[in-house]
């Protein structure tokens, strides 16, 4: 057999290792539970032993790994399919939908979600000679990454200091510094660095959609927010659908229905409050809106979603 045929072999052999015990960690960590927010900062841990229906919710900047399992994300109209090979990359926070289409009691969905410091990326950026990435090419602000043996390794580590609460002060930081540097190096390393370049077009809309965030119930003036960013009004629309596959005005409207439903779910506000809440003027409006997001008119979503809960429960 050819001596490259061996190592590509072995290395994947390491990789379906490494993958298993990540895997291992994370079940132990959230038996009976959903989601586990850890002791590490930014850290959360995954297990559904079903498919789920889609969900809304801002993803913020982060790495999403699988180690068993497959998840679906839709940004905008795009969808984002992905496994235990490969990882889901976020360079802004993002409104998605989102849900678990592989899962099951026998082989449950383990996943994690490590929310990633744009302070940290710009100070690795500028303290290391960091090598330059194999590609230049840069898009959406989300994409789809092949996981590497080194990166698996990193968040075993990760985990285990789950198991040690007085090293995590001093040892997770180094570790989740250690995930940076495989991120920036990475093919998918562009993402990270356009949004942390200060001045970069991809940092200037960061701002805005930062802007769009603390103010999502305002009325939208995208001339004014354009201005914001030393943008014409043309320029800024094509950078921001670049990045987000929505314009500003979708990705406004994706953060006051997620908020919408949020506050009918939590809050049990009825449609018409929840809606004069979060900017709209028209309920008639709004339900359109709410029911070709999610599927159903708001009474019957809640509904429905209130019953999964207590089903989940038991």
């Amino acid at each position: 057999m050819d001596i490259r045929n061996i190592a590509s072999m072995s290395q994947t052999g390491e990789l379906g290792a490494a993958q298993e015990g990540l895997a291992q960690r994370i079940a132990r960590w959230t038996e009976g539970v959903n989601s586990l927010i850890t002791a590490i900062p930014a850290l959360t841990l995954h297990r559904w032993e079903a498919p789920t229906e889609p969900t809304s919710y801002v993803l913020e900047q982060s790495i999403c790994l699988i180690a068993q399992g497959t998840k679906r994300v839709l940004l905008g109209e795009e969808e984002y399919t992905y496994d235990a090979s490969s990882f889901l990359l976020t360079s802004l926070g993002l409104p998605l939908v989102a849900n678990i289409i592989e899962a099951s009691p026998e082989k449950p969905y383990l996943g994690l979600t490590l929310e990633l410091d744009q302070r940290a990326i710009a100070q690795l950026m500028v303290d290391s000679d960091l090598p330059q990435p194999r590609t230049q090419q840069t898009h959406r602000a989300m994409a789809i990454g092949e996981v590497t043996l080194p990166m698996l390794k990193a968040f075993q580590r990760l985990t285990d200091l789950l198991g040690r609460p007085e090293d995590i002060p001093i040892l997770a930081p180094l570790v989740q510094k250690e995930i940076l540097y495989y991120l920036l190096i990475g093919d998918q390393g562009p993402r990270l660095r356009q949004i942390a370049a200060a001045g970069s077009r991809s940092h200037q809309i960061a701002r805005a959609i930062d802007w769009l965030r603390d103010n999502f119930s305002q009325k939208l003036r995208v001339d004014d927010l354009a201005a914001e960013t030393g943008m014409s009004t043309s320029t800024f629309h094509h950078h921001f659908r670049a990045l987000t596959a929505m314009s500003p005005l979708q990705f406004q409207k994706n953060l006051r229905l997620n908020e919408a439903r949020s506050l009918m779910l939590t809050e049990r506000m009825d449609a018409a409050t929840a809606a004069f809440e979060v900017g709209y003027e028209s309920p008639s409006q709004f339900n359109r809106e709410y029911s070709r997001r999610f599927g159903a008119p708001p009474l019957r979503d809640i509904q429905k979603l209130r019953q999964a809960v207590v089903v989940e429960n038991g």
